[in-house]
């Protein structure tokens, strides 16, 4: 019965297979980063990012079609422009870094939608904007274990001053010259991690393997390094559950994972023991003298 519903796919077909691997490389490399932007508070912010390198993989695609390596240079050069810009104009302006960020998304945004669309097919946006997972090629797979050891070797190193800068930013910056070291570099790793997930899940779906996960992990852990196996735990649930899903009933994959994370998030935010609905609401024990 379990072989037959849940191992069958993946031993049966490659494409599953491949599909399931990338994502699980996703949830370890994309999910830590997704615990310290929750930790930052800067949530949004990943979301905004992941709008921001459409332009480049469209300009990518108009170059070159669904081609991996120029739609990949593309998003990290997008993604890093907006990534400097909107922390220029926040500071030689009045305008709030996360204001002139939603602007320079919106922009991206639109821009990204408007050249895939003068080039290529409804098909070919959909892929942009949604993703491929089940069409994952071993460049692709290859292209994904590097980013996720890339993630994890430079979460190593900065592991530390991420968790003063998530504690107390201000302290950092008046014992440390790392502030703004730690900052750009962990910028440039939510962009990385955003243009690798967007080859499976893309622009619109890869943030949400980032976050999710790791919002929902806030329900049943309070250490960090509780949060980050929590986030990954769910992540690659959230993964093959989504993948079984569009296996099953020919749903999008991309979308079903998401929405499974989702679910996911859903279920943590009634039942998890820490601060959920259900725990929130039950008596708490007084103390008898």
């Amino acid at each position: 019965m379990i072989w037959d519903i849940i191992i069958a796919p993946f031993a049966d077909f490659g494409f599953m297979r491949r599909a399931l691997f990338g994502c699980i490389v996703i949830s370890i490399s994309a999910t830590p980063v997704g615990v310290f932007l929750m930790l930052r508070r800067m949530s949004l912010t990943g979301d905004a990012m992941a709008h921001a390198i459409l332009p480049g993989a469209a300009m990518g695609y108009l170059v070159a079609g669904l081609s991996l390596g120029p739609m990949t240079i593309g998003g990290l050069i997008a993604g890093m422009t907006v990534a400097l810009l909107s922390g220029f104009v926040a500071r030689v302006t009045a305008l709030r870094e996360d204001a002139s960020l939603a602007a320079f998304y919106l922009i991206s945004l639109a821009l990204g939608v408007l050249i895939v669309s003068t080039r290529g097919s409804n098909v070919d946006l959909m892929h942009v904007l949604f993703g491929t997972v089940l069409a994952l090629d071993d460049a692709t797979l290859v292209l994904l274990c590097s980013i996720a050891s890339l993630s994890i070797m430079i979460l190593a190193v900065l592991f530390r001053p991420l968790v003063m800068e998530c504690a107390d930013p201000q302290f950092l910056r008046s014992v440390s010259g790392l502030s703004a070291v730690t900052h750009f570099t962990f910028l440039a790793l939510v962009v990385l991690n955003l243009v690798g997930g967007f080859h499976a899940l893309g622009t619109l779906m890869a943030v949400g393997i980032m976050i999710l996960p790791a919002a929902a992990a806030g329900f049943w852990a309070i250490s960090i390094g509780g949060l980050i196996s929590a986030a990954i735990v769910i992540a690659m649930l959230s993964s093959l559950i989504g993948l079984l899903f569009s296996y099953y009933y020919s749903l999008p994959s991309g979308p079903a994972i998401i929405l499974v994370a989702g679910i996911a998030y859903g279920v943590s935010l009634i039942f998890g023991p820490k601060g959920g609905l259900a725990g929130r609401a039950l008596p708490r024990p007084h103390f008898e003298s």
